[in-house]
């Protein structure tokens, strides 16, 4: 579900725990880690709902700006997320499977722009951020999908979040 309301800052601060990156690609993906972290601190629309909305108490928790977490544990993306005052909303986990061909794909793609910007090739850079553009597309209508009624997002946020999770994943998948 995505949120209409107008921008706002409903994410105070994000942090990720990461694995190590893939040498030829932390550049670009290191950039593309710090661009989502500060878009997502200064506009995002990121507002819990439904049983995720309340804390550990079981009552409402407090509302937003929230400070998030993510981490990768088990194979599964784990968001840990505090109110404004500080209350631990539950943890929410999610299955990393349904993204397996995106993040590969995002890694495909990572490495295709460094060598077209290595080759100085302008058209075939244009090519390939057309088709990032596509996949963080595909991958934030797939993470509003499956957080529907936990977590109200816009596209913009959860693109950034998707851009994350790719992080997070930290190439594994483009190695196998």
């Amino acid at each position: 579900m995505t949120g209409t309301r107008d921008r706002q800052q409903s994410i105070r601060s994000v942090s990720i725990v990461e694995t190590s990156l893939l040498p030829s690609a932390q550049s670009l993906i290191h950039r593309d880690r710090e661009i989502a972290l500060r878009d997502l601190e200064a506009s995002s629309v990121f507002e819990p709902c439904g049983d995720f909305s309340r804390g550990g108490s079981g009552g409402t928790a407090g509302g937003g700006p929230y400070d998030l977490t993510l981490s990768v544990e088990d194979g599964r993306l784990v968001f840990r997320t505090l109110t404004a005052s500080g209350e631990a909303l539950p943890i929410l986990v999610l299955s990393l499977k349904p993204y397996r061909r995106l993040i590969k794909d995002y890694f495909l793609i990572v490495r295709s722009y460094d060598e077209a910007m290595r080759e100085g090739k302008p058209s075939r850079i244009e090519a390939i951020d057309m088709g990032r553009r596509g996949l963080h597309n595909e991958g934030a209508g797939l993470l509003i999908e499956r957080l529907e009624d936990k977590i109200t997002m816009d596209l913009d946020t959860a693109r950034r979040l998707f851009t994350l999770i790719c992080v997070l994943h930290g190439g594994i998948t483009a190695l196998r």
